[in-house]
């Protein structure tokens, strides 16, 4: 991961992925979370309209992560009322030490290189307890220039995942926003042994 390349991005406000508010889809997977208490990580955190839902919906164990101090100064200002609830960590994900039991994925993988998705659904396995889940969503399509973002196909994520976890749920996303309709699919996986 590149901090300057997304330290800069923050500072000039270069963030199109950012659509404003919480992803529905996202929400309506917690709000069917029946433990408040589990530990979430949510790595590339951005501006983590989802951590501040999650508070709202009663979670009280939520770790945010960024590799931009520009943008992780900014949450630990605006969290700061919520400092027991709410862990800000400026940091790059594959070196984060931690153990969670749901790593939620929004517009993070998509900003990695491809190169970088075994890494990354290796390093997910590490941070997950036995049975914790990997969920959220990922882009079902692929984009005509070089990202970030990065595009990719079910199939794809599929093969992928299928060798780290076990597969609970990997379809076309019904809850997508208006411009991401029909182009991303919600995906929920869970760790198998320790």
């Amino acid at each position: 991961m590149d901090q300057k390349y997304w330290d800069q991005r923050w500072m000039c406000g270069d963030t199109g992925w950012d659509i404003g508010y919480p992803a529905p889809a996202i929400l309506d997977y917690a709000a069917g979370l029946p433990d408040k208490t589990i530990r979430i990580l949510i790595p590339g955190c951005g501006n983590a309209y989802e951590a501040q839902a999650l508070l709202d919906m009663g979670f009280k164990d939520v770790h945010l992560l960024d590799i931009s101090p520009t943008l992780t100064d900014r949450l630990k200002e605006r969290f700061q009322p919520w400092s027991g609830h709410i862990h800000i960590h400026c940091e790059d994900f594959f070196e984060h030490q931690g153990s969670y039991h749901l790593i939620l994925e929004q517009t993070f993988l998509c900003a990695l290189n491809p190169s970088q998705r075994e890494a990354y659904a290796q390093k997910c396995q590490q941070l997950l307890y036995a049975g914790g889940r990997l969920a959220g969503l990922l882009f079902d399509t692929i984009f005509e220039q070089e990202g970030p973002p990065f595009g990719g196909t079910a199939m794809e994520y599929r093969a992928l995942f299928g060798k780290y976890f076990r597969i609970l749920k990997l379809e076309k996303c019904l809850l997508s926003i208006p411009q991401r309709q029909g182009r991303e699919v919600f995906f929920e996986v869970e760790k198998i042994g320790p």
